[in-house]
C-alpha cells in the first residue's frame, strides 16, 4: 500500500483531494451548504476508499477561508476568481488551502494532486494555468520550503 512513515494511506488522500474538487464545484455552483454538499457526498460517492477525514477537512477549510484564499490567489491570476473555469477555480482554492493551512503536506505534493485532479477533471489546458498560478502562490506561502 502506498504509505508515507505517518501512516498516512497516499492513495486515499488522493481520492479525497478528487471527490474534494467534485464536491467544492458542486458547492460553487449550487449555492448548496457545505454540510448538504458533504451530506450528498457521503450518500452518493464511494468514500470508503478516500480519506474521509481529510476530504471533510478540505471542504470544510476551503469554506471557512474562501475569501482568504481568493486574495492569495489573486496576484497570481489574470482575471476574477469568478471567471475562472470552475473546475480550475476549484482546484486552485484546494490547492491554496493546503499550501496555506496544511505545512505537513509538501507543496510539491500540493501543486501535483492540483495538476493531476485539473487534467482529469478540467479543460485541455486547464491543468497549465493551475501549474503556474500555484508554483508562484507556492513561493509566497511555502518560500522557505521552496528553496531548500
Amino acid at each position: 500500500m502506498n504509505q508515507r512513515p505517518e501512516g498516512i494511506d497516499l492513495a486515499a488522500r488522493s481520492r479525497a483531494r478528487r471527490r474534494a474538487l467534485q464536491a467544492i464545484y458542486a458547492w460553487q455552483m449550487s449555492g448548496s451548504t457545505m454540510n448538504a454538499v458533504i451530506d450528498q457526498f457521503r450518500h452518493e460517492q464511494d468514500m470508503e476508499v478516500a480519506d474521509l477525514e481529510y476530504f471533510e477537512d478540505l471542504l470544510r477549510g476551503v469554506e471557512q477561508n474562501v475569501e482568504v484564499l481568493d486574495e492569495a490567489l489573486t496576484p497570481y491570476i489574470d482575471r476574477d476568481v469568478g471567471q475562472i473555469d470552475p473546475i480550475e477555480r476549484a482546484a486552485l482554492r484546494i490547492a491554496a488551502y493546503e499550501l496555506k493551512f496544511r505545512p505537513d503536506v509538501p507543496y510539491r505534493v500540493v501543486i501535483n494532486e492540483a495538476i493531476e485532479v485539473t487534467k482529469r477533471f478540467g479543460a485541455d489546458h486547464g491543468h497549465s494555468y493551475v501549474n503556474g498560478v500555484l508554483d508562484k502562490l507556492a513561493g509566497q506561502l511555502r518560500n522557505t520550503e521552496k528553496r531548500g
